[in-house]
């Protein structure tokens, strides 16, 4: 079991201010996800949902996302015939991409899980990066991963 950083008011403030940085920034998916957690948290189901989302909240979300990209194969959107031609030069760097990714994004989850104090900074990043630099909203998996990198080319340097 682990060791709460926060009393439960502070943990809600933090969840309102990611609620409107998430407002701010137009990520939908912060807004919701802080709006969950705040009704999870106002009528008390934190004891039996919060264990579940800890436990199996990324294979679940990673479920949906993988149900989502999928799915042009199972409306017939994406044929055999364009799956056999994506093997090119373009096709085989996704591939050798999506390998180092997961390689990257496993770094990220670590680092995330040996600390979580970081979480607040990554969803604020990534607002700032919404808002300052055009980007598109991305994960904290992936933002962690990014982080680590930097992390490990800091420690290099340092």
């Amino acid at each position: 079991m682990s060791i709460p950083l926060f009393n439960h008011e502070a943990s809600e403030i933090i969840l309102i201010i990611l609620l409107f940085l998430g407002l701010f920034g137009r990520s939908n998916i912060l807004v919701v996800a802080s709006c969950i957690l705040l009704c999870v948290r106002y009528f008390s189901l934190d004891q039996v949902i919060l264990p579940l989302l800890e436990k199996r909240g990324l294979e679940i979300g990673l479920l949906l996302l993988m149900l989502h990209i999928l799915t042009p194969i199972a409306t017939g959107k994406l044929t055999k015939e364009e799956m056999y031609s994506s093997v090119s030069v373009k096709g085989l760097l996704a591939l050798t991409a999506g390998a180092l990714a997961t390689k990257l994004n496993g770094d990220g989850l670590n680092l995330m899980n040996s600390s979580p104090e970081i979480i607040f900074c990554l969803t604020a990043g990534t607002v700032m990066g919404i808002l300052f630099l055009r980007g598109m909203p991305c994960g904290p998996v992936m933002a962690a991963a990014v982080t680590a990198v930097f992390y490990k080319l800091f420690s290099f340097f340092i």
